[in-house]
């Protein structure tokens, strides 16, 4: 049996998905329009991208929006925009973001100004994103909230120190919000590592195959390993919100 033809339990009638462009997002905008949700798919800059993104996506009525989740007026705009549109939002799937490569060793070359642009983007940007939507949601059906994380924020290595703290951040929300959003919302982390994607400028994918066989399931996690993580959380754990789920091979054991 196929993975879209498994019934889909609560499966949500309108979804937005941020920096899904590519990777991660695409995958999981694909994963959801598969299920017979309408996807906002959420960008920065690649409008391009993210329209072919939505002519790709089974079903209609899929739209790209502009969202950069760094510009609080570009937030505040796209949530007037999904009102205006939808009505409603049932999923928001928090995985835009961006990472500087700093050796964790090298405390001088963390700039405050790369910390706080990594902070902003990562844990504010997604604070942001559920502060503006908020009020849709609890107009949705089952609504849930998906942050993309990283297992950096349990392992303590990552692209730069800024990102695992702003990571960690993020799980640390999920879990604060999980109750003040109840019953309404529920709240998850999903929590990856070393996907195959080009997310960290200079990470070669040799580099992460070499890291990915010394883990304990030995292969290089996927994109779409970790959209089936989201829809997992939004569609089938509809008893359980404040958690964590690592999708990493084993790498946190």
């Amino acid at each position: 049996m196929s993975d879209a033809s498994i019934p889909a339990l609560g499966a949500p009638q309108v979804a937005l998905v941020t920096g899904a462009s590519s990777g991660i997002g695409m995958a999981t905008a694909r994963r959801l329009a598969a299920l017979g949700s309408t996807v906002i798919v959420g960008y920065h800059s690649r409008r391009d991208a993210a329209e072919a993104v939505v002519q790709s996506l089974e079903g209609s009525g899929h739209i790209a929006l502009r969202i950069a989740i760094d510009e609080p007026a570009s937030i505040i705009e796209a949530a007037a925009e999904v009102e205006r549109t939808f009505g409603r939002l049932d999923a928001l799937v928090n995985n835009g973001g961006a990472t500087t490569a700093v050796p964790a060793n090298d405390l001088d070359k963390l700039s405050d100004e790369i910390f706080d642009r990594t902070v902003t983007t990562n844990l504010r940007g997604p604070f942001a994103m559920i502060r503006a939507f908020r009020p849709l949601l609890e107009k949705g059906e089952g609504a849930a909230i998906v942050n993309i994380s990283s297992i950096a924020a349990r392992t303590g290595q990552g692209s730069s120190l800024a990102y695992l703290a702003a990571k960690a951040g993020v799980d640390a929300l999920t879990i604060a919000l999980a109750k003040v959003l109840a019953p309404k919302i529920r709240v998850f982390s999903v929590s990856p590592a070393g996907v195959d994607t080009d997310f960290v400028p200079g990470r070669s994918r040799e580099l992460l195959l070499k890291s990915a066989e010394k883990q304990p399931l030995a292969r290089l996690t996927q994109p779409d390993d970790v959209a089936r993580a989201v829809i997992a959380c939004i569609v089938y754990l509809t008893s359980a919100t404040g958690i964590v789920v690592p999708v990493d091979e084993g790498r946190h054991l």
